[in-house]
């Protein structure tokens, strides 16, 4: 694969939204140029993500999320954003003995989430999913460009929880708290999708839970089901084993 395909599918920047179902209310933050250059890099990781589908063996194809048919693809180290979030969170989102009495972040904070992770330990799933997401949304909604200087950069629970971020770092903090409570990573997924209403890229994370699949958004503190979002396209998912690609059902 050449350097060029690869970048064509690195998980795009995706960009804040007021809307979760019949709302067409545009965010504080939708910037319509930056909403387009974000469009533009959107389709080219789709246009990157089918060429690379055409180009290997498909696993399996079935309709599901948002209503439409996913391909699952085994090989994720093309999404170099991804790969750099889990190989991070192994050396800096584990408590150290730290001075807790500085000012600046440092691994001692970590113990705050670790102690709330502890404190709904034992609760229904149902309730769990609810928590962590009021959790992580009451984090303060900042761009990539204002926090790391860059218009794309993934976050791992470290950096989100004292800087703050924007959608895929709300979905990343949610993922790694639902694991550390020993949630299979076979039921989380990370979702780049396209928010047809305010017609801006977006990300969430979906929780397979029995029959549905449960969204937390950091634009609602409900999670819902994907069956009752009807202006999301998705792009395209991802965990730690696998990747898919999404399509419309013929």
């Amino acid at each position: 694969m050449t350097e060029h395909s690869i970048a064509l599918i690195n998980p795009p920047a995706v960009m804040h939204y007021d809307a979760i179902r019949h709302s067409s209310v545009p965010s504080r933050n939708w910037d319509k140029h930056h909403s387009y250059k974000q469009f533009r890099h959107l389709f080219r990781t789709l246009v990157g993500c089918l060429l690379l589908v055409l180009s290997s063996r498909q696993v399996y194809a079935t309709p599901f999320l948002f209503g439409y048919q996913e391909t699952q693809q085994a090989d994720i180290t093309p999404f170099k954003q991804w790969l750099d979030v889990l190989e991070r969170h192994i050396h800096l989102d584990v408590p150290e003995g730290a001075d807790c009495t500085e000012t600046r972040f440092n691994s001692c904070h970590l113990r705050a989430w670790q102690a709330f992770l502890a404190s709904i330990r034992n609760l229904p799933f149902a309730t769990q999913l609810t928590r962590i997401n009021d959790y992580a949304n009451n984090k303060k909604y900042i761009l990539d460009i204002d926090n790391y200087g860059m218009t794309d950069y993934w976050a791992v629970a470290r950096e989100f929880l004292y800087n703050g971020g924007d959608c895929e770092d709300y979905a990343i903090t949610k993922l790694l708290s639902l694991r550390w409570l020993g949630v299979d990573m076979d039921r989380l997924r990370i979702v780049v999708l396209q928010d047809t209403n305010l017609r801006i890229p977006h990300a969430v994370l979906a929780v397979y839970n029995n029959n549905d699949v449960l969204i937390l958004d950091n634009q609602t503190q409900q999670v819902v089901s994907h069956r009752d979002i009807v202006h999301y396209v998705p792009v395209y998912s991802i965990n730690e084993a696998h990747w898919w690609i999404y399509t419309p059902v013929l």
